[in-house]
């Protein structure tokens, strides 16, 4: 009778055993599960973030210059472009340090004169080449109601159009200039 006991105890430990494996395994799951809901509620919550830098990008950027290039590696973005002076590049720092909900810490890399067009031809201008580093904050204050609301519509046409105008006008002002 005491070996049926003991033999019933070791099956139903047996049985025990397999239990504490499969809630394991299952503890592993929802753990994995966990991690991919972060990520994926991560990128929910960053999604707009582009579209907002975009927006104040258009909003700041004072006329004459001209962004050539726009590089977002994690927080930190790099803006490449041309100005008509020294000038509209200390003013594009400071919109960028003072005026924006989005962007922060802005930092000059580098400012140089440069021709545009041909070598040696009558209608080249000397503009200023610049490279500058910015943050994107990590989370952006959201506007108190009565102020204007960022939207993302025109989110593809309206940097670019706006870049247009910007290379335009500066193309003309230079030319103007001389």
């Amino acid at each position: 009778a005491q070996n049926e006991r003991n033999e019933f105890i070791k099956v139903e430990n047996a049985k025990l055993d397999a239990q504490i494996k499969e809630i394991a395994s299952l503890r592993q799951e929802i753990d994995a599960l966990k991690a991919r809901q972060q990520a994926v509620e991560n990128l929910q919550s960053d999604r707009t973030t582009p579209v907002h830098m975009l927006d104040e990008l258009v909003k700041h950027t004072p006329e004459g210059i001209y962004l050539k290039q726009i590089k977002q590696e994690d927080r930190k973005v790099t803006l490449i472009g041309y100005a008509q002076s020294n000038e509209r590049v200390s003013e594009l720092l400071r919109n960028l340090a003072n005026n924006t909900a989005w962007l922060e810490r802005p930092e000059l890399i580098e400012i140089k004169s440069v021709a545009l067009g041909s070598a040696g031809a009558r209608d080249s201008k000397a503009v200023f080449e610049f490279s500058l580093n910015t943050l994107i904050k990590g989370r952006a204050v959201v506007p108190v109601p009565g102020t204007p609301k960022k939207t993302a519509a025109g989110m593809d046409a309206a940097p670019l159009a706006a870049a247009g105008q910007a290379a335009g006008q500066m193309a003309s002002a230079a030319g103007s200039q001389k």
